[in-house]
């Protein structure tokens, strides 16, 4: 299993910044993408960023320009730098892990997403 742990939230006002990081732990070695989604009072989960294995990333169209995801391997991160926010930002953000089908031995395990719990970003005046 692998657990993802979300910290940086809080409340910030508009223009200001916020940086969000998640630490896997667990059997980080099965996970390939990792991203974050977002999910606000009344609205449809959003993928903000998917950031592969290798470091490719990919945004959100409506979010490039102002966030920025990173990726650590080594120390099992992934980071979401957050500009420029607009009170639509509001929303918790959850950070996730896919681990692709894979085979050990003779057992073979479905591709599954991990989540983490999630962490409050409060965009106001």
């Amino acid at each position: 299993q692998v657990q993802l742990a979300e910290s940086g939230g809080g409340l910030v006002q508009p223009g200001g910044s916020l940086r969000l990081s998640c630490a896997a732990s667990g059997r980080v070695s099965s996970i390939d993408d990792m991203g974050w989604f977002r999910q606000a009072p009344g609205k449809q989960r959003e993928l903000v960023a998917r950031i592969e294995y290798g470091g490719n990333t990919h945004y959100s169209d409506s979010l490039k320009g102002r966030f920025t995801a990173s990726r650590d391997n080594a120390k099992n991160t992934v980071t979401l730098q957050m500009n420029n926010l607009v009170p639509e930002d509001t929303a918790v953000y959850v950070c996730y892990g896919d681990r692709p089908r894979m085979c050990v031995g003779m057992t073979c395990y479905n591709e599954t997403r991990f989540w983490g719990q999630g962490t409050q970003v409060t965009v106001s005046s």
